[in-house]
């Protein structure tokens, strides 16, 4: 049974879509099963795996069409992983939902719930808002991964994804808990990076991992050319980094089980 992870940080340039490229692709590196949900209506994690032209149906389709998964998926094998495309039909998609009388925040649970026992993680690139779609994502998911950028006013905005959070745990999913926090262009040379750890840490205590991404030019470089850092430069520090932190996550995973 897949435990289903949402990336999400609405604040932009934190290194979301980065993470969930790289830990999906970590994770298959790793012999898991894993499915890479793009549900950001930039398609950029998408970009950065395949080519955007090969791609027909999307998370739209998914969602608002009578489609399943495997309609839409495609079996990618460098890296190793599952692909729900998006591109920027998706970003209708709010308007769309929003005629629904009701049960439009399930939507994307009900499709993904139908493949979970094929998977062994589901990783949702959450769109950088809160809307429905990030309802959507938030309401399918197990749990909520956050990246946090080592930069100023790190924790801006921090505050309404968790209420956010809270909100739809009221009326959506009870069981949705935070699975993590990853500090992302990290720079040990700095004072600030230093100091923004030790914000984030004081704030998320044992919920950040130990595992940091440095800042790393060669994680910038990679979707250009539609690769994961682990078919760009496997020996560079961004690959180094987000294969400890796929370990990491299998190990804080370890001997559960998911309830449906």
């Amino acid at each position: 049974m897949a435990k289903i992870i949402a990336i999400s940080n609405q604040k932009g340039g934190v290194g979301k879509t980065t993470t969930s490229i790289n830990l999906a692709a970590g994770l298959g590196y790793l012999k898991k099963k894993v499915l890479l949900v793009d549900f950001d209506p930039q398609g950029n994690a998408t970009q950065g795996v395949m080519s955007k032209e090969d791609v027909n149906l999307s998370t739209y389709n998914l969602l608002l069409d009578h489609y399943k998964v495997e309609d839409i998926v495609h079996h990618l094998q460098a890296p190793p992983i599952d692909l729900l495309p998006a591109n920027i039909n998706l970003a209708g998609a709010d308007l769309a939902m929003a005629k629904y009388q009701s049960g439009k925040e399930l939507l994307l649970k009900k499709k993904l719930d139908e493949v979970r026992d094929k998977y062994d993680y589901i990783i949702i690139d959450c769109p950088p808002s809160l809307g429905l779609l990030n309802t959507n994502a938030l309401t399918a998911a197990d749990s909520v991964l956050i990246p946090v950028q080592c930069e100023y006013y790190a924790l801006e905005g921090l505050t309404q994804l968790l209420l956010t959070i809270r909100l739809v745990q009221q009326l959506f999913n009870k069981n949705l808990e935070i699975e993590g926090v990853v500090l992302t262009m990290f720079d040990a040379r700095t004072k600030l990076s230093v100091e923004v750890q030790q914000e984030v840490r004081k704030h998320f205590k044992n919920t950040v991992y130990n595992t940091h991404i440095p800042r790393n030019i060669r994680l910038s470089e990679a979707p250009s050319v539609s690769k994961s850092i682990f078919e760009y430069d496997i020996r560079c520090e961004g690959a180094k980094a987000y294969a400890e932190l796929s370990a990491e996550v299998i190990k804080s995973n370890s001997g559960r089980r998911v309830k449906q």
